[in-house]
């Protein structure tokens, strides 16, 4: 099954892939792809619902309409560090005994096609094309490794993005580099496990300008989907919704001789092969206005910056002190 949402943001609609490929929007069905919407039982038997009674349900056109995240933002959203071999190479680090976890705000995730927003002074934003899982039922303190696939609703198409500067040179957490405005463009589709036999066999890619800056195999990653889930578990409580980005390849700006971070224009192209592609134009971020100071009806006291004129006295009493 193939999720999606379709619509302005902050108003998308849960939207499927329904049998011959038309998509459908199911928001007579559910409120949004959130919550226990999300578990992997409910989520087959809507997906036989859709077979059965498709036609009774209105036509979403993705090529008309914003795509938005194919689940709503809210949840954890976590980032995995030099999770991948090749990756940590060319950073010249040695691999993690145990994943490196880190989080984004997670606001920060938009549709694949929105714009990708580079913040004002940011002149080393990286892409981070990777392969991101989605939670579909609640996970705590699971047994083993073998438990982890029951609580997946699916895997989409991320891209961690990150400011270099803010998370290398500014001291303190990586969040700081990973949670601009835009920063985690993710979809277009949730797709069911069902879809996706084997999560450590998918081709990742990321081009800039038509230039092929990553190409690699999630049969890459050090620690794989299995482990990651199971591992977060032992000290976070998943929940439906939290979006686990579980690392990049090799490839990234900050890897390269030349090192050629996004500069307003570039057009940056993620797939992960059978999950569905991003196309994003990177323009810069504009500092919201300040906010108009309402002025004192009174107006500053002569002489006196921002102090009010007191009242004058009321017959027969003295002004206040």
């Amino acid at each position: 099954m193939r999720l999606l949402r379709i619509g302005p943001q902050g108003g998308e609609r849960p939207c499927a892939v329904g049998p011959g490929g038309v998509v459908r929007d199911l928001s007579s069905w559910v409120a949004d792809w959130t919550g226990e919407n999300l578990d992997p039982d409910v989520l087959r038997e809507l997906d036989a619902r859709l077979a059965r009674e498709s036609g009774t349900l209105p036509v979403a056109d993705p090529a008309a309409e914003r795509v938005g995240p194919p689940v709503r933002p809210g949840g954890h959203l976590l980032s995995i560090g030099l999770n991948y071999r090749a990756h940590a190479a060319e950073a010249g680090l040695e691999l993690p005994d145990e994943p490196i976890v880190s989080s984004k705000a997670p606001m920060t995730l938009v549709g694949p096609n929105d714009a990708l927003l580079l913040p004002p002074g940011g002149e080393r934003t990286d892409w981070e094309v990777e392969l991101a899982v989605v939670i579909g039922r609640r996970a705590q303190y699971l047994p083993d490794r073998g438990a982890a696939p029951a609580h997946v609703a699916g895997f989409a198409t991320g891209n961690d993005v990150s400011e270099r500067r803010w998370l290398l040179e500014r001291g303190g957490q990586w969040v700081k580099g990973k949670s601009f405005e835009s920063f985690s463009p993710l979809g277009p589709f949730l797709v069911t496990p069902d879809e996706v036999p084997d999560p450590q066999d998918l081709r990742l890619s990321c081009t800039v300008n038509g230039r092929v800056m990553q190409d690699a195999s999630t049969a890459d990653m050090v620690f794989d989907v299995a482990h990651l889930v199971w591992y977060l578990s032992q000290f976070m409580v998943l929940h439906p919704g939290d979006v686990i980005l579980t690392g990049s390849p090799g490839g990234v700006a900050l890897g390269r001789p030349d090192q050629p971070y996004l500069r307003p224009g570039d057009v940056v192209e993620a797939e992960v092969a059978g999950l569905g592609a991003h196309r994003q134009h990177c323009r810069p971020a504009v500092r919201p206005a300040a906010p108009a100071r309402a002025a004192s009806p009174c107006g500053p006291a002569p002489g006196v910056r921002g102090r009010p004129v007191p009242h004058p006295p009321a017959a027969g009493g003295s002004a206040a002190v």
